[in-house]
């Protein structure tokens, strides 16, 4: 499921200044550490089969323990290594063969062995050194390995008795060397990684009904043969291993960024992952890390040179092998169809009084997920029909569907946020309207998705149940996210493929002009005006804009939006009011604010590969706008479009090889005058304001006289004049669009 060369550029995350800075920064903020329970996310949900599995896993730690146990300072080499043959003899004797799954021989078995117990057994070779990354890569990776092998030769007295029992999967590692990955976003260097093998207990016509099946994208299907040691694919990496010198605090921290970093990729590439999985080792103690939506987790220290630790980290790779698919962290619910040869996305129709499922087919991924943290908003162009493999036929979409993780608060009936719906109030609120047609997506169907939880009952699918209740515990006031999936009528194209500032200028202008005929209609204000959320049209008619996601939008006649301030927005076009996360009423000049950072972004950055400056980018004042500390990035736009000289800063660094960029440039000044400067009334102008600082000893006379009152937040005195200040931005507008 490749994105489509139209959506493989994004101006706002491949200019940032020190990608690996921004990185270190999430972990920093995302990580709950020591977490109990993180490797039980990886159990299988029916206890019977987790408890043949639990089994599984501790006869294969009773091999690795008693291959540790033959390791002694007093044998010499040759009767160190016949001792662990007849101990691999011994232990594979007792096993059944591995069938077609694996053409691992014992010598292969034992070449592995001797490799991964330099790291369980210190000081049994002087040459290796547990604090050495470059000593302790290949060790883990052979260790995991050497765990797979065994997964598929269960002991002859432990078969399983179902094919619940059956392994899944193998989970491998491979050894990248500082490879370049391909698929990478900048081509950066990965270490170790870990792919699923998938075992095919099933054949003949109910092969496309395999299970795991789902987790292999088309990338991935077509990158299988390609993957080598030198050049791995992020279509098909499963997990990615760390391995850090020492398990020190800061040693960790550099771990878990690598993570964040290499994850960024998997997102990319990987349209049906929830969550990423992920090992750190600080010399011989390893942490599982699971990395979702908002949360980074990292288990407590595994130590593999204790039978205890070894077993946990044993047991936790053998359930990777056993468990369901979404305790892996794939969507099930989007799966590749090899009749077809595309991929099927299923759709609850919870419209309905009894809620059934509908079945649609992907022509194109138009918005990828491509950040760590966050919603993970993605969109597929689909059709109701499966695509015809006539190279000749038109199989082009004529539906939207949106995927991704929102932030919700208790069910969806109580939910004031529900996207859905809210979609559903903007369909029929603009309902007979003709002059906004086309201009939003028109909802169909769909709602928040639901899973089975361990009892059979159908629940909805949270960052709780997919966690579980004692990981949950655990995380305080973590947010809660569900996923929401709705299909929609009403398709586009990313911003990427309008082709001049003319036509940017118009789809702006339709995506504004629908903004405000929404916020009158339907009393939703929408929050998050950014280049994903703005799609563009074609018809006979010219081009045109489209507003879509309203996962961060609000009823306005609910007394209490106005302080619903959380995460509302992109960072680089978020307006100053939801940055600082302050008490200023929320109106439609936040979202105004937003446009006029995303022309200038688009001004700095281009739309797409065409447009993109040539030189360095990254000592340019807007840089901080991309700022992960939210207060420093505030305080950079208040300065930044305070007054015209200090915006000229900004404008002035526009690609100046864009055509017309200086027709562009009046236009977009012109945008802030009309909402910074145009007012009659001087605390109406500007972005920067005197803060009174009072302290216990000031003198209560003194603060109550003129000369010591403190002038007015400007974005505090522009909100009570909301509608007339929109009114004349979206006249300016028209102007240039017309």
């Amino acid at each position: 499921m490749e994105s489509s060369s139209s959506s493989s550029y994004s101006s706002a995350s491949t200019q940032l200044p020190d990608r690996f800075a921004e990185s270190k920064a999430l972990a920093a903020h995302y990580l709950k550490d020591n977490i109990d329970g993180v490797q039980a996310i990886a159990e299988h949900s029916d206890q019977t089969t987790q408890q043949f599995v639990t089994k599984q896993a501790e006869s294969i730690a009773e091999f690795i323990d008693e291959l540790v146990q033959r390791v002694k300072p007093s044998l010499g080499k040759a009767e160190l290594e016949n001792e662990l043959k007849a101990t691999i003899a011994a232990q594979l004797n007792r096993r059944s063969p591995a069938g077609l799954h694996s053409e691992k021989t014992e010598a292969d078995m034992f070449n592995s062995a001797v490799r991964f117990l330099k790291w369980l057994c210190p000081g049994s070779d002087s040459t290796f050194s547990k604090t050495n990354e470059k000593h302790v890569y290949p060790c883990f990776a052979e260790l995991i390995n050497f765990v797979a092998e065994l997964v598929v030769r269960p002991l002859k007295d432990q078969k399983p008795a179902s094919l619940d029992e059956q392994p899944k999967r193998l989970v491998r590692s491979y050894i990248l060397n500082n490879a370049k990955s391909d698929k990478a976003e900048d081509k950066h260097y990965i270490n170790m990684a870990l792919k699923c093998d998938t075992l095919n207990y099933i054949t003949g016509d109910n092969a496309e009904y395999d299970e795991d099946s789902y987790l292999i994208s088309e990338a991935c299907l077509k990158a299988n043969d390609e993957w080598s040691d030198e050049r791995p694919n992020y279509p098909c990496i499963f997990a990615v291993v760390e391995v850090e010198s020492k398990s020190s605090e800061g040693a960790m921290l550099k771990g878990f960024s690598q993570l964040v970093e290499y994850s960024k990729d998997v997102y990319r590439n990987q349209h049906n992952r929830h969550f990423i999985w992920g090992l750190v080792s600080g010399g011989s103690e390893v942490k599982a890390c699971v990395l979702g939506q908002n949360f980074l987790l990292a288990s407590k220290f595994m130590d593999v040179t204790s039978t205890a630790g070894r077993l946990e980290l044993i047991r936790f790779l053998v359930n990777w092998s056993f468990c369901e698919l979404p305790k892996l962290g794939y969507d099930p619910t989007i799966r590749y169809n090899y009749k077809h040869e595309c991929f099927a996305i299923d759709m609850v129709n919870s419209n309905e009084q009894m809620p059934t499922q509908t079945t649609y087919y992907l022509r194109e991924v138009v918005v990828i997920a491509e950040r760590v943290f966050g919603r993970h908003t993605r969109c597929f162009v689909v059709g109701r029909q499966p695509p015809s493999l006539d190279e000749n036929s038109d199989n082009s979409g004529d539906i939207l569907i949106k995927d991704a993780w929102p932030e919700v608060s208790g069910s969806a009936e109580d939910d004031m946020r529900d996207e859905a719906k809210l979609l559903k109030r903007v369909s029929n609120g603009l309902a007979g309207r003709s002059e906004f047609n086309g201009l939003y997506p028109k909802y169909i169907n769909g709602g928040r998705m639901q899973i089975q939880n361990a009892h059979g009952d159908s629940v909805d699918e949270t960052t709780r149940t997919i966690l579980g209740e004692t990981v949950w515990a655990q995380l305080g006031d973590l947010p809660l996210r569900a996923h929401m999936r709705i299909a929609m009528s009403g398709v586009g194209e990313p911003l990427e493929s309008v082709q001049s500032i003319y036509e940017l200028v118009v789809v702006i202008y339709d995506v504004m002009r629908c903004h405000m005929g929404i916020l009158k209609h339907c009393q939703i204000l929408h929050r998050d005006i950014s280049e994903a959320n703005i799609l563009v049209r074609r018809d006979d008619t010219g081009v045109h804009g489209m507003l879509i996601d309203f996962d961060h939008s609000i009823d306005i006649t609910d007394e209490g939006y106005a302080v619903r301030t959380e995460g509302a927005g992109t960072r680089p076009f978020m307006s100053i009011n939801n940055l600082e996360d302050n008490s200023t009423k929320r109106t439609a000049l936040d979202d105004w604010e937003s446009i006029i950072y995303i022309l200038c972004w688009l001004g700095t950055f281009g739309w797409n590969r065409a447009t993109q400056p040539s030189g360095s980018v990254s000592k340019m004042a807007i840089t901080s706008w991309n700022d992960y500390d939210e207060m420093m990035n505030a305080e950079a736009k208040r300065s930044n479009i305070h007054s015209p000289e200090n915006f000229i800063g900004i404008t002035k660094r526009f690609n100046p090889n864009i055509p017309h960029i200086s027709a562009f440039k009046k236009f977009v000044n012109g945008l802030r005058a009309v909402l910074i400067n145009n007012h009659d009334d001087p605390d109406m102008r500007g972005a920067i304001f005197d803060k009174n600082i009072i302290s216990e000893e000031s003198d209560i006379d003194e603060l109550l006289g003129d000369e010591y009152m403190a002038r007015p937040d400007p974005f505090v005195e522009r909100a009570a004049h909301w509608e007339s200040i929109s009114t004349s931005l979206l006249a300016r507008l028209e102007t240039y669009a017309m």
